[in-house]
């Protein structure tokens, strides 16, 4: 393992990760190159290009600046860089199986893979069980950067004195991140409508995952004592959890040349968000049907839409709970809720008070991961680092870095790149 100056990377971390998963998946095409050069150009170098092109690298430098902060210098340095790799290859994954599991059609203002692949082919209009030729491709898609990942990660802590310790927390992270992409589909199916469910969705798929995780590995990595371990897991539960609700209140109110995605997809993909559901709580709360009613008819036109591709394709359909908005949400599948539907319900938040509720508990719960930050006995200028990243992710308009927007190695241009969205 080569010795490498951890303050160069301190100036700019996201560049110093983005320069060692360039290394990394040269090697990846030139491999996927000799295995096939069709499969090289069509789904190798657009994962390298989602992994390479676009994002914040947040996941990648809250690590960096644990292991800062818990003592790691140069000999853990390149350990670091090469799991925060992994970890960008593994959200690669994440958001390509996101957008087609949504049937997303952008991710970052630009087409989602699923799309470019039926872009490409000319195949947007052929059904299939994954929708279409591009979302099964799509799917191998992310397969492969999932297993880019694995062996990224451990190639990167083989032989390290806390390989099994920093194993463990990737297993765990894999798996929650599955479990809550599956609770918030789930979600959708049975339209669940608790807050607690949503809240536990988040957790698995995003608090966890985006904060808790990426910080515990940072600090194993340094050889961290169990209670600093502990104080960042749950600042980064709390902070992590904030940065998604706060996620969830941008996808309904944020500037769509902000987020780089329509306003309101959350609404029309009937996603059981937790603003959703505190919505849900306070109509009922205030008996106000007409609320009910509306987030009714409004919120889960995207199931219709699944049957119908379904039946479309041939495929058998799972039944469903009987829903009381059923013959309401009869209109046309494939246009899903119109921009004025979405209005009367962004309006609704406003005024039964959800979406002040929801942003009051972002803050309290930011609040509560910087504290959580500044007892776990981290270096100064690192847990000041953390600190300033937990803030800005969870503020509207504040920036939290530049994005990354490094072109892979020997990639062709047979699509556009898909750029990396911040929360999934």
């Amino acid at each position: 393992m080569r010795v490498l100056d951890p303050s160069e990377v301190d100036h700019d971390v996201p560049a110093a990760v983005g320069a060692c998963l360039g290394d990394l998946l040269e090697q990846r095409l030139e491999e996927a190159e000799a295995t096939d050069p069709v499969f090289a150009a069509d789904l190798a170098d657009r994962v390298a290009r989602f992994a390479l092109t676009g994002g914040r690298r947040l996941r990648s430098v809250f690590l960096w600046w644990a292991m800062r902060g818990c003592g790691g210098g140069p000999r853990e340095a390149p350990r670091a860089l090469g799991v925060a790799a992994a970890l960008e290859l593994i959200q690669t994954c994440a958001l390509i199986h996101d957008d087609v599991m949504d049937g997303s059609a952008v991710r970052r203002g630009r087409p989602a893979v699923h799309v470019g692949m039926d872009q490409q082919y000319g195949t947007a209009g052929r059904a299939s069980p994954c929708g279409t030729f591009g979302g099964a491709a799509a799917v191998l898609a992310g397969d492969l950067a999932l297993a880019w990942a694995d062996d990224a990660f451990v190639q990167a802590v083989r032989g390290a004195p806390q390989e099994e310790r920093a194993a463990r927390v990737w297993r765990v992270m894999r798996t929650e991140m599955v479990a809550g992409q599956y609770l918030d589909l789930h979600g959708q199916v049975t339209r669940a409508t608790s807050a607690t469910r949503a809240e536990r969705s988040a957790v698995l798929k995003t608090a966890r995952y985006t904060v808790a995780h990426p910080l515990a590995l940072g600090a194993v990595l340094a050889g961290a004592s169990e209670r600093t371990q502990a104080r960042l897991r749950e600042a980064g539960h709390s902070a992590g959890l904030a940065f998604q609700l706060h996620d969830d209140l941008q996808g309904a109110f944020g500037d769509p040349a902000v987020t780089g995605k329509p306003v309101g997809e959350d609404i029309r993909e009937g996603k059981a968000t937790y603003l959703l559901a505190v919505a849900r709580e306070l109509c009922l709360r205030e008996g106000d049907r007409a609320g009910l009613r509306l987030l009714d008819e409004v919120t889960g036109a995207p199931s219709t839409r699944a049957a119908d591709t379904g039946r479309a394709s041939g495929a058998k359909s799972e039944a469903r709970p009987a829903h009381p908005a059923s013959a309401r949400n009869a209109r046309d599948a494939r246009d899903g809720a119109d921009g004025q539907d979405i209005a009367r319900v962004l309006d609704l938040l406003d005024r039964c008070g959800a979406r002040e509720r929801v942003s009051r508990r972002v803050r309290e719960l930011c609040a509560r991961g910087i504290r959580e930050v500044r007892a776990a006995g981290l270096a100064p200028d690192a847990a000041d680092r953390i600190g300033a990243l937990l803030h800005a992710a969870c503020t509207p308009g504040a920036p939290t870095g530049r994005p990354v927007a490094a072109a892979p190695p020997a990639a062709r241009d047979t699509a556009g790149p898909v750029l990396i969205g911040e929360a999934r």
